[in-house]
């Protein structure tokens, strides 16, 4: 079949099995250590395989915004993000003005750790974004009840705020995060918005407003998946200790993002206590594991390449 775009052609290689010496890497991370594609298992791999196939019929059976945005995300979860951003690069040059493109290819640009870039797309996405409604965004892979819980205006404003926070830009990360908390519909967006939130005050050293905003929370927040965030909220007010946080089971799900995440805000909590040397103890864990991108990892990447 014809294919005009060199990014199909490269969709159909990325469900291709990969011998050990065919594995591609997916990131090169901030301290210059490489990513490879990790593993599946079986049942996994055709899933996502699958699920790339069906976006690539799509595209080619209908070019358009969202079937361009589809396929760009799952090529991502194949950690294909180079190809996802070509996907997304293709899809602006004749949707300029899509701010769900801009928010998507934003946030890729996140994963490979191109910061500026990212801060370009999503600052773009903001003010393309005025005015529209809110609108929910389907979850490529969704949580334990398949409710999406984000929306668009919320992914462009939270990736905004972390591109920022991860640059140590900690004045234009709060105005982000303080957007992003004005369009939070459920719990679940408020708990990881206020979490962000609440260590970009500590590092502004703004405690008092921290602490305030600490207590405007909810005691008891309904959360369907940013359990990880609701803990680390709880480590921040003393209800929970470090090593309750960094305890995670072997038989979580998710196990390898939770350590992500939980590690990171553990290894905070001492960079702010001023106990560095525990703290890069702690992110140094985080980068022992395997979810090279999730943001946690990122942001203890982000760390130790300042405090080394």
């Amino acid at each position: 079949m014809y294919r005009p775009f060199a990014f199909l052609a490269l969709a159909l290689v990325a469900c291709s099995p990969k011998s050990e010496t065919e594995k591609s890497i997916a990131v090169t991370g901030l301290t210059g250590i490489t990513y490879p594609v990790p593993d599946f298992s079986a049942a996994t791999q055709a899933k996502l395989d699958s699920n790339l196939r069906v976006a690539v019929e799509n595209f080619e059976a209908a070019p358009s915004e969202d079937t361009y945005i589809w396929l760009g995300r799952r090529l991502a979860y194949l950690y294909q993000y180079d190809s996802a951003i070509a996907v997304y690069t293709a899809a602006l040059e004749k949707y300029p003005n899509s701010f769900r493109l801009l928010r998507h290819r934003g946030h890729r640009y996140i994963t490979i750790r191109k910061f500026d870039l990212a801060i370009e797309d999503l600052t773009r996405a903001s003010e393309l974004m005025k005015g529209a409604p809110l609108e929910i965004e389907p979850d490529g892979q969704p949580n334990k009840l398949n409710i999406p819980l984000s929306t668009t205006q919320f992914n462009v404003w939270y990736h905004l705020g972390l591109a920022h926070y991860l640059k140590g830009e900690f004045e234009m990360a709060l105005e982000a995060y303080r957007q992003c908390l004005a369009v939070c519909e459920n719990d679940d967006s408020v708990i990881a918005t206020a979490d962000w939130l609440y260590m970009t005050l500590r590092r502004l050293q703004r405690n008092e407003e921290a602490s305030q905003l600490l207590a405007s929370l909810k005691k008891e927040p309904v959360i369907i998946e940013n359990d990880s965030y609701l803990k680390r909220i709880a480590l921040y007010k003393g209800e929970l200790a470090p090593e309750q946080i960094l305890n995670v089971s072997d038989s979580t799900a998710d196990r390898d993002l939770t350590l992500a995440t939980q590690g990171y805000g553990v290894g905070h909590w001492y960079l702010c206590a001023g106990d560095t040397t525990k703290a890069k103890e702690i992110f140094r864990q985080v980068l022992a594991g395997r979810h090279f991108a999730a943001f946690g990892f990122i942001a203890a990447e982000a760390e130790l390449a300042k405090l080394e």
